[in-house]
């Protein structure tokens, strides 16, 4: 069985576990917090992110590594486009959304609304949260708008550039955030259409313990 460790909850380890649901693949979560992880975790983890994965012998690092991996060993469904150019373009929507709206957006709100008052008991930098809703987020969420109208993310059918945004945009939402509907409606349409995935919601109703020990926002999850 494949065994996936880290937090429910993060954007990271929550791809993983959706495209395994995609593709009807056994696997068990093994709860692992870099703030405090487990004895041993650095020869599982050389870098102390999460996720990781194990399948049989072979241990699995980063996200997008275990899920090319997961698509390599178990293609039906395929989650990444047949076409060259398609696939290509899924890459960088994968990417974009691990490396860029992560790291400028989410990571950030999350970090000062979450983690600086709940786990490291320091106060949150309200100019920080403002510096991300006022500077990086407007310009992230307005390439994403444009790109949802000039391309299909995954070559017109869902996949990892879907699975890698929703995401990430399911972590905004827990933090009580939305997507503008008149500023970006089609991706604020493409959310909705994301939380309605059955993988998603089975992977959303599994992390219900988790989200609410950590004080998120859920109001989403029950609609």
């Amino acid at each position: 069985m494949l065994q996936i460790y880290g937090v429910p909850v993060s954007v990271h380890t929550r791809k993983v576990i959706v495209v395994a649901l995609e593709k009807g693949l056994e696997f068990a979560v093994e709860p692992v917090i870099p703030f405090n992880p487990p004895a041993g975790w650095a020869e599982l983890s050389p870098t102390g992110k999460i996720p990781v994965a194990r399948d049989g012998d072979l241990v699995l690092r980063d996200s997008s590594v275990i899920c090319a991996y997961l698509e390599r060993v178990h293609p039906r469904p395929a989650l990444y486009p047949a076409q060259a150019a398609d696939y290509a373009r899924a890459l960088w929507y994968e990417e974009y959304a691990d490396s860029t709206v992560f790291r400028e957006v989410v990571h950030g709100l999350f970090f000062q609304k979450i983690i600086r008052p709940n786990v490291l008991k320091e106060q949150t930098d309200a100019a920080a949260i403002a510096g991300i809703l006022d500077g990086a987020l407007p310009k992230v969420f307005g390439y994403l708008e444009h790109a949802l109208e000039a391309d299909a993310l995954d070559g017109g059918r869902f996949g990892i550039g879907d699975i890698a945004l929703a995401s990430n945009l399911i972590n905004f939402r827990y933090l009580g955030y939305e997507v503008d509907r008149k500023q970006h409606p089609r991706l604020a349409a493409s959310v909705e259409s994301w939380l309605g995935r059955p993988s998603i919601r089975k992977a959303l109703a599994a992390e219900q313990p988790v989200a609410a020990g950590m004080g998120l926002d859920a109001g989403f999850v029950q609609r």
